[in-house]
């Protein structure tokens, strides 16, 4: 069983590319699923300084990426760069920030709102 193991854990990642940025580390990881669909993770690494322990540790975040949300995910970005960089919105129509709605596994309709940055943090955060 653990050579079964070892095999998908070698077939799952395809691709790899690491992007250093200064304290963080970005890396891009092609893998597969086991129906052989390719999909993107992307993870950001940051090294960190536990007090209490006193050693170092990586903190990390993942985001999995799959083939049929690319091109939205590709305009999507390319759409925030070029505003950072520019200052102005991009000729595209506009997207419904509000609300997205998705099917639940019944096919009825499920609404969710946007949240922002700052409705995640807690009370004693926000002092």
């Amino acid at each position: 069983m653990e050579e079964t193991e070892n095999k998908e854990r070698e077939r799952e990642e395809i691709f790899s590319r690491p992007v250093r940025a200064g304290k963080r580390t970005y890396f891009f990881d092609v893998k597969a699923t086991i129906g052989e669909e390719y999909y993107i993770t992307i993870t950001e690494s940051k090294r960190r300084f536990n007090n209490e322990q006193g050693k170092f540790f990586y903190e990390k975040h993942k985001l999995f990426l799959y083939k049929e949300d690319f091109d939205k995910f590709a305009n999507g970005l390319s759409d925030v760069i070029e505003f950072i960089r520019t200052g102005k919105a991009p000729d595209r129509p506009e997207y419904d920030t509000e609300s997205f709605t998705e099917n639940d596994s019944a096919g009825v309709p499920r609404t969710h709102k946007t949240i922002e940055f700052e409705d995640l943090t807690s009370e004693t955060d926000k002092h």
